[in-house]
């Protein structure tokens, strides 16, 4: 089941569902979405049972990792271990994130 997606259409279909997270991808091994945060937003987040992945697309903040804090902005890429609590804040400009978790996101 390999596929090409593109991202105006992911954001799309994201806009269309109104939701922040759009899961596009789930196998067993893995699943990925498109998340975007606005300016002054709030990320309401909390831990997952997987280790994640983030990519910034666009944009800029910062975000905590357990007790430590980072600004992130376009390019960066993010690791989160299983279980740390995790979230962005002082969003900047919006956040537009792909996020890839392994194995594939419970409860989705």
């Amino acid at each position: 089941m390999s596929e090409v997606f593109e991202l105006d259409q992911l954001q799309a279909q994201r806009v269309q569902a109104g939701r922040s997270y759009l899961e596009f991808l789930r196998v067993q091994a893995m699943s990925a979405g498109i998340y975007v945060l606005p300016v002054g937003g709030n990320d309401p987040q909390s831990h997952h049972s997987q280790d994640e992945i983030y990519y910034v697309i666009s944009g800029a903040g910062k975000v905590r990792l357990g007790k430590d804090e980072q600004r992130v902005e376009q390019g960066s890429v993010i690791f989160v271990e299983a279980g740390l609590e995790h979230r962005f804040f002082d969003i900047e400009r919006q956040l537009v994130l792909l996020v890839a978790f392994a194995p594939a996101e419970e409860g989705q």
